[in-house]
């Protein structure tokens, strides 16, 4: 017990502190590596060929993918709450349930942004002003299901903002042949894994209201998403000859477009847990990207 606070109240304490926690969904860090790794890409792609890449930025921009990613997940808990009530994956979140106010959630999303700024206050000035405008993507993004069948898109912009902001944190400016189709593409990405994850709530989302690629597809979505797919893999390719990278990045380029094509055709549309793990399978497309452009600056 707490000197001076009695036994129950901290008990309390302690499970509101659990249940703040609970936001950024530290116990799924899958966000966390899809946000991480457009920013490793770029931050490797700006290395020295013949070297390794700035570790020391690596990690600062693995710490700020926790934190923006987290405040990503409160932002969007406290504006979707009300939506999240009638939807069954999302109903037991702890601003949904009650458990937390909405007064505890804005809290918890001043500390996380405070963090984050202090990563950000670490790089040059034109990538301060960079990462900062990310922001009114990341607290935009929720209301896009309200509005467009299209938040996946949006998302994709929002999450690959570090393939932007990692070559600039190296660089100090951006050369838009090389950054440009590495952000794009992400957004590519994004809308192949998030469009298989929204079909998880396809029923739940007809039912509330909101919209999705998934809703949007239907039945095409393997069309859609082998497209989507084919403009991702042809992105990174000009991207990295853009860079003048080494052939080991394409090596590595063609594993992960089986790897990007396995998913595609092999998911189970209509089976939630497929799909979640096809989802989750995303984390090795970016390792496979990663290890490409480290293999192909080394050598």
């Amino acid at each position: 017990m707490l000197r001076g606070v009695p036994l129950g109240l901290t008990f309390i304490c302690l499970e509101e502190f659990s249940l703040t926690l609970s936001l950024p969904r530290l116990d799924k860090p899958i966000g966390t590596w899809l946000l991480a790794w457009p920013c490793m890409w770029s931050i490797t792609l700006a290395s020295t060929p013949g070297q390794l890449p700035d570790f020391k930025m690596a990690a600062l921009f693995g710490c700020g993918a926790l934190l923006l990613r987290g405040a990503g997940c409160t932002v969007n808990d406290l504006l979707d709450r009300d939506i999240d009530t009638m939807v069954e994956r999302t109903k037991l979140r702890p601003l949904a349930s009650g458990l937390l106010t909405p007064f505890q959630g804005i809290c918890f999303l001043g500390f996380q942004l405070l963090l984050g700024l202090g990563i950000l206050l670490q790089l040059n000035n034109y990538s301060r002003v960079l990462g900062a405008s990310s922001l009114l993507l990341v607290f935009s993004y929720p209301l896009m299901k309200r509005f467009t069948f299209w938040p996946q898109a949006y998302l994709g912009l929002t999450f690959n903002w570090g393939a932007l902001l990692g070559w600039s944190a190296v660089k100090g400016s951006l050369d838009p042949a090389i950054v440009f189709p590495l952000y794009f593409s992400g957004v590519f990405w994004t809308l192949v894994y998030d469009t298989i994850y929204a079909h998880q709530d396809k029923e739940d989302d007809l039912k509330v209201g909101v919209k999705s690629t998934a809703l949007r597809f239907g039945d095409s979505t393997k069309e859609w998403t082998t497209g989507f797919g084919i403009a991702c893999i042809s992105s990174l390719a000009l991207s990295g000859y853009n860079a003048d990278i080494g052939w080991p990045y394409y090596a590595f380029l063609a594993a992960a477009s089986g790897q990007l094509a396995w998913q595609i055709w092999t998911v189970n549309l209509t089976c939630r847990a497929d799909c979640n793990r096809k989802f989750l399978s995303n984390k090795w497309f970016g390792a496979l990207i990663f290890s490409g452009i480290l293999f192909g600056r080394v050598f």
